[in-house]
């Protein structure tokens, strides 16, 4: 299975960090990436999250297109808070998955209410939102942040172990059953704390979107049969539930007639992105 993961932020370093994680995790899939073309290095803002939603449509349709030419079964958002999720999936020929959305289902699986940990205070409210258009409000998803920012603990994850490991531990105080670690400089720091905060389930957001993508491809091995749907405000996507999938077109229901009414937003797009959201504009 080949699998595109793609960055919504502009460090290629942070992507070159995510693959190599990647393939160590899941060494049966073949996994690739892509960098955003613009956008900020770090997003830690609506405003950057907005933009970093314009360069992940751009970078997929650079690399997947209408006619996905190089063959990827499915494309991952390495950003947690999953910029421009939904409107890659309107418009990609293939799954799309996010790190925050695929974590935060497996985290459901686990525990009635869980925890989002992640770096940097300004996730706080951002991930709360997130959170909220899955219909899931405070008394179910606690979001913590430490003070450190993801890029921060990146650069030097040994010094945030322990204020990572105390905010983990205030989340089990408030019920969590299950605690995911989420953000690329996060990405790895599991092992290394759950001696530090026994009792509960801390997981790796990449690893589990990874698994998300392994199981849902031994469930629907044809991935048009697994394509998430739009997140809805009822409850949270789970690739392969049928419940939750689109239509094997890979459309979202009345795309169609959405398409025949929209005016055509190409003006000052990417050549690639333009085709890709067609002559209609979707």
């Amino acid at each position: 299975m080949k699998l595109l993961l793609l960055n919504g932020n502009t460090d290629a370093a942070v992507t070159g960090r995510l693959v190599a994680a990647a393939r160590a995790m899941a060494p049966a899939l073949a996994i690739e990436g892509a960098t955003a073309r613009f956008g900020a290095r770090y997003i830690a803002s609506r405003a950057a999250a907005a933009i970093a939603g314009h360069a992940v449509l751009e970078a997929l349709a650079e690399r997947v297109g209408a006619g996905n030419p190089e063959s990827f079964d499915a494309v991952l958002i390495g950003c947690f808070g999953d910029p421009g999720l939904e409107a890659a999936r309107e418009v990609s020929p293939i799954p799309v998955l996010g790190l925050a959305d695929a974590s935060l289902a497996a985290a459901l699986r686990l525990a009635p209410r869980v925890a989002l940990l992640t770096g940097g205070a300004a996730w706080v409210p951002m991930l709360e939102e997130f959170c909220l258009l899955r219909g899931l409000g405070r008394d179910r998803v606690r979001v913590v942040a430490v003070r450190p920012t993801g890029d921060a603990i990146a650069r030097d994850p040994t010094a945030a172990l322990a204020p990572l490991a105390e905010a983990a531990r205030e989340a089990v105080g408030w019920g969590a059953g299950a605690v995911v670690l989420g953000g690329a400089g996060l990405v790895g720091l599991a092992p290394r704390l759950r001696d530090l905060v026994p009792g509960v389930a801390l997981l790796d957001c990449l690893e589990a979107a990874l698994e998300a993508v392994a199981l849902a491809s031994l469930t629907h091995p044809d991935p048009a049969a697994w394509a998430p749907a739009p997140s809805r405000v009822a409850g949270i996507n789970v690739p392969g539930d049928p419940a939750t999938a689109l239509p094997a077109s890979g459309e979202m229901p009345g795309a169609d007639a959405a398409k025949a009414r929209a005016p055509a937003p190409t003006v000052g797009l990417a050549a690639a992105l333009a085709a890709l959201l067609g002559p209609a504009g979707v």
